[in-house]
C-alpha cells in the first residue's frame, strides 16, 4: 500500500526541475544509508531476572549528566504476591563510567499485602522537585474492584535518593506512595507514564476501572497540605468514546489533555482524543476514530507534539491488509486532518508499541515490537526524516532475538550527542531483556 502524506510537495514544470528533485532525493537516500552504516549498536545491560529485574516494558529517562533511569516490570523482591509474577519490579539507574555502564537498582517493589506497588510498566519521569515519579499496574490496596484481583489496582509513586551519602550501588532510594487506586470508580492498572502541568499537578490514565469499568479513566493528582488529592477527569465508555488508554497522556501549552485509546470509538479500534477544561469541567473531543477508514489501529502510546502543534503517533496493529502505520494529526479549521507518514507492510501486530520521539531537526524516532511470522519478527529501531519527497525511512537496527534482545515496547531517548537508548522486553544473554545504546 502506498502511504499518503498531506505534506508531500508536488513538483511540476520543466524536466530540469524534475531532474533536480530526483537528484536531491537520491542524495538524501545515500546520506541516510551512510548514517545507518555509521551507527553502532551495543547492549549496555543484560537483565538476569533476579535482583536487577526482568522484562522492561518501557523507555528510559535521561538526566542532564547523561544518567539513564528506567523500570523493569518484574524481578527484584520475591516475597508477598511477587512470587506469583517472578518479582514485583525494579526501578534502576545506569551511570556511564568511561566506556562502560554501571547498573544500580534504586528500588524493588514489595507488592501486596505490604501496601506497596508492583509491576511498573510505565516510564519514570522527573518532577518539578527533582524526584522520580511513576506508576505501578498492581499493588496498593486490596480490593475486588480490579477484575476480581486481590493484588491491588495500582499506584502512583515518587522516589528520592537517601538523605545521607551512600558509597554502594545497592543503596535503596526512598519511595513515597502518592495514591493507590480502588478500581471503581477511580480507575485501575495505570500502564502509561504521567505528566506534570505548570502548576505542579499530575495527570495520567488507567487502562481499566472507572465508573464504566473496565474501560478506564483519566485522572489528576493535586498536592495539598502534604498529601495528594485524586480527581477523575474523565470516565471512558468504550463504544461511545474509546476505552483502555494504555499510553498515559500528554499536555499542550494551553493545558489541554491528549492521548489515545486502543479499543472502542466509532470504528471500535481506538481513538485519539483531546480534553479541554472550560472552567466548569472537562469536555472530550474525539480527534480521530481508528478503524473507520482504511487505516491501522491499536495505539499503545500517548502521542507527541511538534512545535507547530501537529500530533504524531504509531499503531501496533495493521489495517485489513495487515499494514501498521506512523501517522500525523494536524489541526485545521477547528478540526483535525489525518495523514499517514509511513507504512509497515504486512505488520499486523508488529508495529509501534510506544511513543515516538522527535529531535530538534524534526526527525522522528521509534521502535517496532515485532512479531513472529511477520516481516518484522523481533522488532526494530527506526528514524523518519521529512524531505520534499515525503518521509524517508531509515532502519537503525533490526533485532535478531539473540544477544541483542527482542520485542521492544520501548520509546527511545536521545542524549546531547544524538545517541539513542532504549530497552527490549525479552532476549539478551539471559532472555529477560536488555538496555541498548545506538551511537553515531
Amino acid at each position: 500500500m502506498e502511504p499518503s502524506d498531506t505534506r508531500r510537495y508536488r513538483i511540476t514544470g520543466i524536466d530540469l526541475w524534475m531532474a533536480i528533485a530526483a537528484l536531491v532525493s537520491a542524495i538524501l537516500l545515500i546520506f541516510a544509508a551512510t548514517q545507518t552504516q555509521a551507527q553502532t549498536f551495543t547492549v549496555i545491560h543484560d537483565f538476569t531476572g533476579g535482583q536487577d529485574g526482568s522484562y522492561p516494558y518501557t523507555g528510559l529517562t535521561i538526566d542532564r549528566a547523561g544518567n539513564l533511569y528506567g523500570t523493569a516490570a518484574f524481578g527484584g523482591f520475591q516475597g508477598n504476591d511477587c512470587n506469583l509474577w517472578g518479582g514485583c519490579g525494579v526501578i534502576f539507574k545506569l551511570t556511564r563510567a568511561g566506556s562502560a555502564w554501571v547498573f544500580s537498582p534504586l528500588y524493588r517493589f514489595k507488592g501486596f499485602p505490604s501496601g506497596d506497588g508492583s509491576e511498573p510498566f510505565g516510564r519514570v519521569i522527573f518532577g518539578p522537585d527533582g524526584s522520580l515519579y511513576g506508576t505501578t499496574v498492581y499493588g496498593g490496596m486490596a480490593t475486588q474492584n480490579c477484575g476480581g484481583s486481590q493484588v491491588g489496582c495500582g499506584t502512583v509513586f515518587k522516589l528520592n535518593p537517601p538523605a545521607t551519602f551512600c558509597r554502594s550501588v545497592l543503596c535503596s532510594w526512598n519511595e513515597t506512595q502518592l495514591y493507590a487506586f480502588h478500581g471503581a470508580p477511580d480507575g485501575a492498572a495505570p500502564e502509561g507514564e504521567i505528566v506534570f502541568d505548570s502548576a505542579g499537578g499530575l495527570y495520567g490514565a488507567t487502562d481499566g476501572g472507572g465508573a464504566y469499568s473496565p474501560w478506564g479513566t483519566l485522572f489528576q493528582l493535586t498536592p495539598a497540605h502534604g498529601a495528594w488529592q485524586e480527581t477523575v477527569v474523565y470516565n471512558f465508555q468504550e463504544h461511545l468514546d474509546g476505552g483502555g488508554p494504555r499510553g498515559g497522556v500528554v499536555l499542550d501549552r494551553s493545558g489541554n489533555i491528549y492521548g489515545t485509546t486502543w479499543i472502542g470509538g466509532a470504528g471500535n479500534f481506538g481513538t485519539a482524543f483531546q480534553l479541554t477544561n472550560s472552567g466548569s469541567g472537562w469536555a472530550l473531543n474525539t480527534l480521530y476514530s481508528f478503524g473507520t477508514g482504511n487505516n491501522a489501529f491499536g495505539n499503545y502510546g500517548s502521542g507527541i507534539f511538534d512545535a507547530a502543534g501537529n500530533y504524531y503517533g504509531g499503531t501496533v496493529n495493521g489495517d485489513p491488509d495487515g499494514d501498521a502505520y506512523v501517522y500525523e494529526l494536524s489541526p485545521s479549521s477547528g478540526g483535525w486532518n489525518y495523514s499517514t507518514l509511513y507504512v509497515f507492510p504486512g505488520c499486523y501486530g508488529c508495529g509501534v508499541a510506544a511513543n515516538l520521539v522527535m529531535d530538534a531537526a524534526g526527525n522522528l524516532y521509534g521502535t517496532t515490537r515485532g512479531l513472529v511470522q511477520t516481516p518484522d519478527p523481533y522488532g526494530s529501531v527506526f528514524r523518519l526524516t521529512l524531505s520534499g519527497q515525503g518521509w524517508i525511512y531509515t532502519d537503525l537496527h533490526d533485532f535478531t532475538g539473540g544477544s541483542d534482545g527482542e520485542a521492544p515496547y520501548s520509546s527511545v531517548v536521545l542524549d546531547a550527542a544524538g545517541n539513542l537508548y532504549g530497552t527490549t522486553t525479552q532476549g539478551g544473554r539471559y532472555g529477560y531483556g536488555v538496555v541498548w545504546e545506538i551511537t553515531r
